[in-house]
């Protein structure tokens, strides 16, 4: 599991482009590679600073501050929860969503937090002949472990890249959520109710026992 969730960490950090980096990359923007490359540089060197680890809500918001303007959490929440996004109410789509979202950077911190050093090796990608989806491929390769394959999913959307969907060793992420939140929205009969109140309160047990 840790390495699973290393893995997902890893690869969604290193192709959501932070705040900024467009200008710095030039004509990179509109090259889906060239924005893993670049970005995952950047992350690594943060990762590599004193100290990057030791405090976790600060790591917490460097990582919401790098992921949050560039993840459509709308979409994702939606691939995730499939037909009950559908029947769901505003509100309950709202609370989803934003609940989802923080217990997702809890997640990719906790990655962080185990990271040491790390390298991506690209493969030739598979864009979608419209032109606004594309597949990158890469592995993740970390001294004396076995590399980890890592597929990134990613939109065109206004002009940006996004990440939509991530594969670790050909498991989808969305996938992997979406079995798990249907088998528990399932066991409370088809309402979200009982699935928002868990997701919330296991947000609030981890930001206690955390200290944030």
């Amino acid at each position: 599991m840790k390495t699973f969730l290393l893995a997902i960490t890893l690869a969604t950090a290193a192709v959501l482009t932070p705040a900024g980096t467009q200008a710095a990359v030039g004509g990179a923007a509109d090259d889906p590679q060239a924005i893993v490359q670049s970005v995952s540089s950047r992350i690594q060197k943060h990762l590599q600073s004193a100290g990057a680890d030791q405090d976790f809500k600060q790591l917490s918001d460097y990582v919401a501050s790098e992921i949050d303007p560039y993840i459509d959490f709308d979409l994702v929440s939606g691939l995730v929860l499939g037909s009950y996004w559908k029947t769901a109410t505003p509100a309950e789509r709202s609370e989803f969503s934003r609940e989802f979202k923080t217990l997702l950077m809890r997640v990719y911190a906790r990655g962080f937090a185990e990271a040491k050093n790390w390298s991506l090796k690209f493969f030739p990608s598979d864009a979608d002949p419209s032109g606004q989806k594309t597949l990158i491929k890469t592995q993740i390769l970390q001294a004396e472990r076995k590399p980890i394959a890592v597929d990134y999913r990613m939109l065109q959307q206004r002009g940006s890249w996004k990440v939509y969907d991530i594969l670790i060793d050909g498991v989808s992420l969305v996938a992997t959520y979406r079995s798990s939140f249907r088998s528990e929205i399932e066991t409370n009969g088809g309402s979200l109710t009982g699935t928002l109140d868990n997701l919330r309160k296991h947000n609030q047990q981890s930001s206690a026992a955390a200290g944030n």
